[in-house]
């Protein structure tokens, strides 16, 4: 299974953890990152994760998601048919980083998109060419 993750959820074991959804989501994603480390899971990886990566003001944290680049069996670059794609999802009321996640996710041929960002979430079923979910929803689908 081919997995795509956004900073969001890159970034979610760093947040603050008093919030239930938050820790939630966390111990969600830590478990997926495991499966990825085991190889049950193939990570993609993007150059819009290392431009936005590179924008983390926390080194700690900018360091440690950087390292999953390695863990990546397929690093999508920009290219004609992203940018295209991009459009095509902008015209469905998408942000433009968001955007640019979503094709890099499609173009490499990921099963799953996932996010904790709700705005990406709340418009999920309007890109059929990927699931798109939050980490404790990918657990409950795959563990079903």
């Amino acid at each position: 299974m081919i997995l795509y993750l956004d900073n969001c959820c890159f970034n979610r074991p760093f947040d603050d953890q008093s919030q239930l959804r938050i820790h939630l989501e966390s111990e969600a994603k830590l478990q997926i990152q495991d499966k990825i480390h085991s190889g049950l899971y193939k990570l993609v990886w993007s150059y819009i994760l290392d431009y936005e990566n590179s924008r983390n003001p926390f080194a700690e944290r900018r360091e440690q998601i950087s390292k999953w680049q390695s863990y990546a069996d397929v690093d999508i670059v920009e290219s004609e048919e992203v940018v295209s794609l991009v459009q095509s999802i902008c015209r469905q009321a998408f942000k433009s980083f968001d955007a640019l996640y979503l094709a890099c996710a499609v173009i490499a041929g990921a099963d799953y998109f996932l996010t904790t960002d709700d705005g990406i979430l709340k418009r999920a079923e309007l890109i059929a060419d990927i699931k798109i979910t939050d980490p404790i929803g990918f657990i409950k689908q795959v563990s079903s």
